[in-house]
């Protein structure tokens, strides 16, 4: 019988199901495996794009840089006379507002419709939380430094060993951050060769200098903060999400609620497993305007999953009709 069952006779004992149980749960861990590529794929994108002119801008030059190839629209041609001004206007709309038009309309025509995608399956900086997270709660069994109760695993009590390489993560991290922020502004051999011959100018010293210990504490005290509240692009999306009651959410189950008590998993033997597994610090099973900054990661369906009867999960993405139904119920209950 488990401990938890012994200290409080009323509360249901609970058996703890393996991790691996059914083909919806193996399916659902193989779309995590899916996400954590795509996040590692993009990760190494956003490091290695100005070092290969995939994407920067060169203050020096005053030069756009896209897919290797100098993207201009023309002015300097323009003064030298080698072209009119027809020519520059129709540089500015094929290359400057067309695609300024498509990839904002494209990347919120998405959010609207899914929610914040881009946060929970491509974003460097979210890929970055997750695994703040993750050695934080091996140090201290808490997600962050601000959560009141611990989160404990069964499998996985917490170590204080975790602490220094918590510290070192924050701080490669954020140096990290600000090396490859500049090198978006600067010429990446210009920055790493400075960095690797110990000369950096004293703008790029003082650059890195203030861009990493900003960056290091914001991992370490207020990434989740960060993610909710002070990133634009995750703004956005949320605000676009919420303007669609047809958008993809995470639905619950509302009917199966008593199948909710005594959620435990091999991973989370206290507390509800979807809570517990949020990277984002939610409560999945909330109404939508409560989920304003959900990323769509899926790990609470994962976790809810495994933990309940196999095939049959409380929680569920929907989206269309069915999503739409669910925000009118979910405003009915606040009206009421």
């Amino acid at each position: 019988m488990p401990w938890s069952a012994m200290a409080n006779p009323e509360r249901p004992m609970t058996v703890r199901r393996p991790a691996v149980q059914a083909p919806a749960a193996r399916a659902a861990q193989r779309l995590q495996r899916r996400r954590h590529w795509m996040q590692a794929g993009f990760f190494a994108f956003f490091v290695l794009a100005p070092a290969l002119n995939l994407l920067r801008f060169d203050l020096n030059e005053t030069q756009l840089w896209v897919l290797g190839m100098r993207w201009s629209l023309g002015i300097d041609a323009f003064t030298a006379g080698q072209i009119s001004a027809p020519q520059v206007a129709l540089n500015f709309v094929l290359r400057a507002l067309l695609p300024a038009v498509v990839l904002v309309g494209g990347f919120l025509w998405v959010a609207w419709r899914y929610g914040r995608l881009w946060c929970g399956w491509l974003c460097p900086h979210f890929s970055a939380v997750e695994v703040v997270n993750d050695l934080l709660h091996r140090a201290c069994a808490r997600f962050s430094l601000w959560d009141r109760h611990a989160t404990p695993r069964s499998d996985r009590p917490a170590q204080k060993r975790w602490w220094p390489l918590f510290a070192l993560s924050c701080l490669l991290l954020g140096f990290t951050w600000a090396v490859t922020i500049l090198s978006y502004l600067l010429p990446p051999s210009e920055i790493w060769g400075n960095l690797l011959n110990g000369t950096p100018t004293p703008n790029q010293a003082k650059f890195l200098a203030i861009a990493t210990t900003v960056f290091t504490l914001e991992f370490a005290f207020a990434r989740h903060l960060f993610c909710r509240f002070g990133c634009a692009v995750g703004l956005f999306q949320s605000l676009a999400w919420m303007a669609n009651p047809r958008g993809m959410v995470v639905a619950f189950s509302r009917d199966r609620a008593r199948d909710c008590r005594g959620c435990e998993t091999v991973k989370s033997p206290s507390g509800a497993a979807c809570d517990n597994a949020c990277p984002m610090r939610l409560h999945p099973r909330n109404i939508k305007r409560m989920m304003f900054s959900c990323v769509q990661c899926g790990r609470c369906l994962a976790e809810c999953e495994v933990s309940q009867k196999p095939g049959a999960p409380l929680l569920h993405w929907e989206q269309g009709a069915a999503a739409e139904a669910e925000t009118q119920r979910q405003r009915r209950e606040d009206q009421g």
